[in-house]
């Protein structure tokens, strides 16, 4: 197979990167400069995560690992829009900006031009380690552009030849574990191997736990509440709506839950299909709408469980020790399943999962909930929500 080294699923697209990846490679070979600053501990340190809020909070232990190896550095962070109010609570992180990288903003990114502009700016800021935890060439090309003369990170998205140390991504290990392996391979440690149990947990501000608690009504003695997010963010992760409407009723009914209902203003209609489907005695709270994401992960600690699918809430919901029930479909839950112990991953047992293509779909699946997903009952989802329920926390 041509481009092998590729981890791209689709024909067309790994020839396009790789004949990219090959002229890009030899680019950097002809215009290699020796560096203008002698190698050492790096004071100015890069760190590149564009994509979504769920790639961030799998990111935080990576991020915390470069703090304790590299203690007087000053860390710069750079990630999405939709991911700034994360970032700024990041106590590992000394600054961060947001970039819209076209190719995943969900609203209309920042073009390619512009996107380099940027990168090239980051030479004034004489940065001398460049850490990229995606593979892709685009964002590797960021950090080709950015004059730090030491970049990490992976070729299997290609752009490898932009970078001075170029890893290849182990798709059978998590995602965390391989940003893990980006830090080791920048600054490695004889006594520290990769490895990870949990994720460093997210520390809430005070101003958003007081949000927080105004939108749930205070606190309530022995009332418990769980969470039902409906929305996946993409059309081939989600499960049926009404299957969300009848496992909370039955944990309202089995429980005594209320029931908070969370998402996104886009998510609206979701959320209203849910709460249509439930009878008007079953107490809840409606919070889909606009949320400071430092408030949203303050709703969530105060669950006592989320119930949702393969999504960014699902990984901040870990992050600050709430209890999880994941549902997922063509992902692969080895890779990117919530890190927490307290955690049950529900997936249907397919010959053809996990096949990965979130972002490019089969076409037998486009246009419905894809049989990865249907085959997980409602029934399964309240088994494995009452094990939580019941289990004592920590």
């Amino acid at each position: 197979m041509a481009f092998a080294h590729l981890q791209i699923y689709d024909r067309r697209e790994r020839w396009l990167v790789g004949c990219a990846d090959a002229f890009l490679g030899a680019w950097a070979v002809v215009s290699r400069r020796p560096p203008l600053r002698e190698a050492g501990a790096p004071t100015r340190i890069l760190l590149l995560r564009l994509e979504r809020i769920g790639d961030l909070l799998m990111t935080l232990e990576a991020i915390n690992r470069v703090r304790v190896r590299a203690p007087g550095a000053l860390l710069h962070l750079v990630v999405g829009s939709w991911n700034a109010s994360l970032a700024r609570i990041l106590p590992d992180v000394d600054s961060y900006e947001t970039l819209d990288a076209s190719w995943l903003a969900r609203t209309e990114g920042q073009t390619a031009l512009a996107l380099a502009r940027r990168a090239w700016s980051w030479r004034k800021r004489a940065f001398d380690l460049a850490l990229n935890f995606e593979p892709d060439i685009r964002s590797n090309t960021l950090l080709g552009l950015s004059g730090a003369p030491r970049r990490v990170g992976f070729a299997s998205g290609g752009g490898g030849g932009l970078l001075t140390t170029a890893l290849p991504y182990v798709p059978e290990l998590h995602t965390a574990i391989n940003a893990l392996r980006i830090v080791d391979a920048a600054l490695p440690s004889p006594t520290e191997a990769a490895h990870v149990e949990w994720p460093v947990r997210l520390s809430i501000p005070e101003e958003a736990r007081r949000e927080a608690n105004r939108l749930l009504g205070g606190p309530i003695p022995g009332r418990l509440l769980v969470g039902v997010h409906p929305s996946a963010g993409r059309a081939i992760k989600q499960w049926h709506l009404n299957r969300f409407g009848q496992v909370a009723a039955r944990l309202a009914s089995d429980f005594g839950a209320t029931v908070v209902l969370t998402g996104t203003r886009e998510d609206r209609p979701l959320v209203d299909a849910v709460v249509a489907s439930l009878s008007a005695d079953v107490p809840r709270l409606d919070l889909a709408g606009p949320l400071d994401l430092s408030v949203f992960a303050a709703v969530l600690q105060q669950l006592r469980l989320l119930v949702t699918c393969d999504s960014g809430p699902m990984h901040l919901a870990a992050a600050v020790g709430t209890p999880v029930v994941g549902l997922f479909g063509p992902a692969d839950p080895r890779r990117w399943g919530p890190l927490t112990p307290r955690a049950r991953v529900l997936a249907a047992n397919l010959w053809c999962r996990p096949c990965n293509r979130v972002r490019r779909p089969p076409l037998r699946c486009a246009g419905r909930v894809p049989d990865c997903l249907d085959g997980i009952s409602a029934d399964a989802v309240c088994r494995a929500a009452a094990d939580l329920l019941r289990d004592p926390a920590p």
